[in-house]
C-alpha cells in the first residue's frame, strides 16, 4: 500500500479527500500502526480554527480509532486485530508510537471511543480545580464538550447543572438524567451566589459575565469554550467590577495545563 486517503484544507474554506504517500521507513520499535475506523471533527479546533483560518495546506487532525495492522519488536501489550485510540489525523492509516495509544476495552462501540477526546477538555478542570464535591457546578453552552462535562462532574459527586438557551440542547440532557436550566442561574435567586465553579462553554461574552455575578465568593469561573470572535460590545469594565466585587478566580480552562502523559 503506497497511497492512504487523507481530508486536506488546500484552501480557506476547502476541503478535500485526497490520496498522500505513506511513509516509507519502516515501522519503529515502539511504534503501531493500522487501518482507521473512525475519526472524529472538532467543530472549534478544526472548523473554526483550521478550515477558516490561515496558512494552508492544512492536515487537520483530532481523535481516531484504528485497527491494529502492525506493531514494533519492542511494543509487548498491543498485537494486531485490537483496537486502539490515538490523537491522529482524519486518514486511512495510523502511526502511532505506542505511548500515544489507548487499546479500546473489550466490546466497545468504536464511535463511543472517540469521545474520549472531547472529555479530555473538561476533566482538565476537574484535575485543576479547587472546588470539591458536593458543591454546585454550572456548566454554560451545552454543545458536546458542554454536554459531557455535565455527566463528567455529575458523576464525580457535584451537584451539577448544565445551561443553554436552546431547548433542544437541554432535552438531551434531561433524556440523559442530568439537571438542564432554562435561564442562567444569575436570574434565579435559589442559586445565584452558591455556584462555586462555572465552566463556561459557549465563549459568550454575556455569559462570562453573567457567571462572574452568580458564583458565591471565591468561585471560579473557567473559560473552557473558546471566543472565537465578539458576540457582543460589552465593555470591559463590566467584567473586571464583577471580578473585583464577586471576588471571582477568573482563569483558562488550557485543556494541556496537565501533561498528556
Amino acid at each position: 500500500m503506497n497511497q492512504q486517503s487523507q481530508i486536506v484544507f488546500p484552501a480557506r474554506e476547502c476541503a478535500e479527500l485526497q490520496c498522500v504517500p505513506h511513509d516509507p521507513d519502516p515501522l519503529g520499535p515502539n511504534e503501531v500502526a493500522g487501518t482507521t475506523i473512525c475519526t472524529l471533527v472538532s467543530v472549534g479546533t478544526e472548523i473554526e480554527g483550521a478550515f477558516i483560518g490561515k496558512k494552508f495546506p492544512k492536515y487537520p487532525g483530532y481523535a481516531a480509532v484504528f485497527r491494529v495492522d502492525e506493531v514494533g519488536e519492542n511494543v509487548p501489550n498491543i498485537r494486531p486485530g485490537q483496537l486502539a485510540f490515538c490523537m491522529g489525523p482524519h486518514r486511512s492509516y495510523q502511526r502511532m508510537r505506542e505511548d500515544h495509544v489507548v487499546l479500546l476495552p473489550e466490546g466497545m462501540d468504536p464511535f463511543n471511543a472517540l469521545c474520549a477526546r472531547i472529555m479530555v477538555v473538561s476533566m482538565s478542570t476537574l484535575t485543576t480545580t479547587t472546588t470539591r464535591p458536593p458543591a454546585r457546578v454550572l456548566v454554560c453552552g451545552l454543545g458536546l464538550i458542554g454536554h459531557l462535562a455535565v455527566q463528567i462532574f455529575s458523576e464525580s459527586g457535584y451537584e451539577t447543572y448544565g445551561y443553554y438557551p436552546l431547548p433542544e440542547r437541554r432535552q438531551l440532557l434531561l433524556d440523559a438524567g442530568y439537571n438542564a436550566l432554562p435561564e442562567h442561574p444569575l436570574h434565579n435567586p435559589a442559586l445565584c451566589g452558591t455556584i462555586g465553579l462555572v465552566l463556561e462553554c459557549s465563549g459568550n461574552e454575556q455569559s462570562v459575565l453573567d457567571s462572574c455575578r452568580a458564583v458565591r465568593k471565591r468561585g471560579e469561573v473557567v473559560l473552557v469554550g473558546v471566543p472565537w470572535r465578539a458576540r457582543t460590545d460589552l465593555p470591559a469594565w463590566d467584567l473586571l467590577h464583577a471580578v473585583f466585587h464577586h471576588f471571582v478566580v477568573l482563569r483558562s480552562g488550557w485543556e494541556w495545563e496537565l501533561p498528556l502523559h
